[in-house]
């Protein structure tokens, strides 16, 4: 008896029963089977160690491959397991899931760890490694594996196992030889030697168990893995400069906002974080205006009714705020603009004439975000989104998510950040509608995304449970990845809200919905531009563009000169006339990241003169009043502004 395999390239081949990944793997070459980590088997994770039970479509997962990665730091997460039980007996293990650069896992112990514990538990996980373990699958029924993990103290795991898996239901167990094993469905590498040393502990934290804060505080301890020690080494790089980056650092170094606990996920804009906001919020309305877009404003709180009408106070009112007034009613703070824009659709008979209508508002909108999962500017509960609704028939959609993206693209672009794809979100489990309307609706999406010469990436399951979406992916200064704009076609809200504009058939029509933010919000958009830039922003976005700072007191008078010339050329100026030497005010305002410092002294008022200080740089270039001030005027010029002057 055989089994066949069929391969990506679409060769089929015949392996005596029995046979594993891993011989497949050595059967084609050595030095793949080095490589090989684990096995897909018709899509289905498959441990290279274990026989094949049937045929299929087989995929080798190799270490480098982001599948690679995730079995990888699956398997660290199960050595640094061992590695804290064996060093801290009595400790029980909880959870251990891989995330996005890493892995973590939670502990129940009633001592604190410390991070000074991470040196002895790497060692230990190097240890384990060393002693290359066979890593062992076996499969339990529910009633052993409980009264197995309840016999040694594993208290979590039992109640797991009784609560969650179901009667009848194979229970899948891997150990590390003999030493130490866990719940897990796998896979897993076939020893601890195959990991390798490419792993680091990186920090603690706080977690309850089943994220419930009524139950037991856990400790949870991540780390990070990755196929060698380069990568390795170039992600503790990028981690070191992203804290550098931090825009809650920076956003206290330069006096642009910050947060406190009463009122936790809310931001206090300082004036020159205030000035950054408006400099943003002019450059796009003027994109808006120049694509077509009208702009609303609709109210902050609205009656329970309207949210009932619109299906969030059924799926969304967890994540809203909710008031009463003293004569009964009852209110929430709206958590987004669409349902608001369909009143503003609904006033006055609309005519196939009038679409596409293009809607936008810079709407202040309020969630409840868990205070664990507030951070910064990234995740708040009070943010103004950055939100637009275009109103169109159906043979409109494809051109008008074209031109989102074309537009979009340029604005992320202004901003420094580099659009590395965009992805489309595909049918979710749960949703609303038929297939046929899923296939209609993502063919939509995925004829605008060619049009305007993108191939998306599909991302299988994520769009929203009533529409498809795309998702622009951008990549910043240092290869970050962040998700910051989106469209989805909407043609469940404006059924629901009664939205219709009159056709050329005279008939009543619904509009198709297209939701889209190029920002997302301004709060998240404005941190991601503050850790791009690291603080250091262009002249045009800079809160202050110059500062004149004076050597002598007998250059007031012309340095006030200066100031007064740049404000009326436009430029964000401030004056330092301080007694103090001109080498501490360069210290100073450089640690602020002013961009130009403009130096004047005796000899620079006697010349109508100015020494211009690059932030960054020792060097300084001398230039004429005149000539100084046409050239940072023309810096500071936005963008758009530049292009539409040719």
């Amino acid at each position: 008896m055989s089994i066949s395999l069929q391969f990506p390239d679409g060769a089929v081949r015949e392996y005596a029963d029995g046979a594993t990944p891993l011989a497949v793997a050595e059967g084609i070459s050595k030095g793949l089977a080095k490589k090989v980590v684990a096995a897909k088997i018709d899509g289905a994770w498959w441990d290279l160690t274990r026989p094949l039970e049937a045929g299929g479509r087989i995929e080798l997962v190799t270490r480098d491959s982001a599948d690679g990665l995730e079995v990888l730091r699956h398997d660290a997460a199960h050595v640094l397991a061992q590695a804290v039980q064996e060093l801290f007996p009595g400790t029980q293990v909880t959870f251990g899931p891989v995330t996005e650069d890493g892995f973590y896992y939670d502990f129940a112990r009633d001592e604190p760890f410390s991070t000074d514990d991470f040196e002895k538990i790497e060692k230990r996980m190097r240890e384990i490694v060393d002693a290359d373990l066979p890593i062992i699958r076996k499969v339990w029924d529910k009633e052993a594996a409980i009264a197995h993990f309840r016999s040694i103290g594993e208290i979590y795991k039992a109640e797991t196992i009784d609560e969650v898996i179901k009667p009848g239901e194979p229970i899948t167990i891997y150990s590390h030889g003999d030493k130490w094993g866990d719940l897990c469905r796998g896979p897993h590498l076939p020893s601890t030697g195959r990991l390798g040393k490419a792993f680091k502990l990186m920090k603690l934290a706080g977690a309850y168990w089943r994220g419930d804060q009524k139950n037991q505080q856990l400790q949870r301890i991540y780390g990070t893995a990755w196929a060698d020690e380069k990568q390795l080494e170039d992600y503790l790089k990028r981690i070191e400069e992203a804290e550098k980056r931090d825009h809650r650092k920076i956003g206290r170094q330069m006096n642009l906002f910050h947060m406190q606990e009463e009122g936790r996920g809310m931001t206090f804009w300082h004036e020159k974080g205030l000035t950054l906001w408006r400099t943003i919020e002019a450059y796009l309305r003027r994109r808006l205006d120049a694509a077509g877009y009208v702009e609303v404003r609709t109210p902050q709180v609205l009656d329970r009714v309207f949210w009932e009408k619109s299906g969030h106070w059924e799926n969304y009112r967890p994540n809203m705020f909710v008031c009463e007034t003293v004569e009964g009613e009852e209110l929430a703070l709206k958590p987004m603009n669409c349902p608001g824009h369909i009143q503003i659709f609904r006033f006055g008979q609309k005519s196939y004439r009038d679409l596409p209508l293009r809607m936008a508002e810079m709407g202040a909108c309020h969630r409840y975000e868990p205070s664990g999962s507030l951070h910064g500017l990234m995740r708040v509960r009070a943010f103004t989104q950055d939100d637009a609704h275009i109103f169109c028939r159906e043979d409109q959609i494809v051109d008008e998510v074209a031109d989102f993206i074309t537009l979009a693209s340029s604005i992320h672009a202004d901003f420094g950040l580099t659009r590395d794809h965009i992805t489309l979100g595909t049918r979710p489990e749960k949703r609303a509608g038929s297939d046929e309307f899923w296939d209609k609706t993502e063919a939509q999406l995925l004829d605008a995304a060619r049009k305007a010469g993108v191939e998306p990436v599909i991302a299988h399951g994520d769009g929203a449970f009533y529409a498809p979406k795309l998702d622009f992916q951008l990549k910043d200064a240092i290869g970050r990845m962040w998700t910051c704009g989106t469209i989805q076609n909407d043609y469940v809200l404006p059924e629901r809200l009664g939205a219709e504009y009159v056709g050329e058939d005279g008939a009543k029509h619904k509009p198709v919905m297209l939701h889209r933010a190029i920002f997302g919000s301004f709060e998240r958009f404005i941190g991601v531009v503050i850790e791009n830039y690291a603080g250091a922003f262009p002249l045009w976005l800079a809160p202050t563009q110059v500062v004149v700072a004076t050597i002598t007191s007998e250059a007031d008078g012309y340095a006030q000169e200066v100031a007064a010339a740049m404000k009326q050329a436009g430029l964000r100026v401030e004056l330092d006339l301080r007694n103090e030497k001109v080498g501490y005010k360069v210290r100073e305002h450089s640690l602020a990241k002013i961009p130009v410092i403009a130096v004047v002294g005796k000899k620079e008022a006697e010349e109508r003169k100015l020494a211009l200080r690059r932030f960054g740089s020792q060097d300084q270039s001398v230039l004429g009043l005149d000539e100084a001030l046409a050239a940072l005027a023309d810096e500071a010029t936005p963008p758009d502004l530049k292009r539409a002057r040719g």
